[in-house]
């Protein structure tokens, strides 16, 4: 398995922080047909959340979306990496970046099996397209060690 550096819209939206209100935000995407990919809910204050998905396709999608809070997070600019999992991946990614003078503003991961997807975000357009090509070049032809 090859990996793959691709840009991603990711969605974002603050909510009260209550009981359900996650399960609102989820109920409404999953009745517009959304299979996410990409979910991260925390807390912002006492009485905020903060709910990040990812992807959503199509205006069935987008507007379910709206009609619970979330907006296109238009200051976000995300890459989606996913690829065979191997020991200090992440530590090797962030490298790369830095070594290219590019901050990474924010980082999630998973793995499963043997399987891992990376989100990374960064403040511009210029510095994702720039972390995309650093990326692509580091990883032409990387596989599990």
């Amino acid at each position: 398995m090859a990996y793959t550096v691709k840009k991603v819209e990711v969605w974002a939206g603050d909510t009260l922080n209550r009981p359900g209100r996650l399960a609102r935000v989820l109920e409404a995407l999953n009745e517009a047909d959304a299979e996410l990919e990409f979910l991260i809910a925390r807390r912002v204050s006492e009485k905020t959340s903060r709910i990040f998905v990812a992807p959503l396709i199509g205006k069935k999608q987008k507007r379910a979306a709206v009609e619970v809070g979330l907006v296109s997070a238009v200051g976000m600019h995300a890459l989606r990496i996913e690829g065979p999992d191997r020991k200090g991946l992440g530590a090797e990614l962030a490298r790369a970046i830095a070594t290219a003078d590019i901050n990474i503003r924010g980082a999630s991961a998973a793995t499963m099996g043997r399987k891992t997807v990376f989100y990374l975000a960064f403040k511009t357009e210029d510095e994702a397209k720039s972390a995309a090509q650093v990326l692509r070049k580091l990883l032409r032809g990387k596989k599990k060690r």
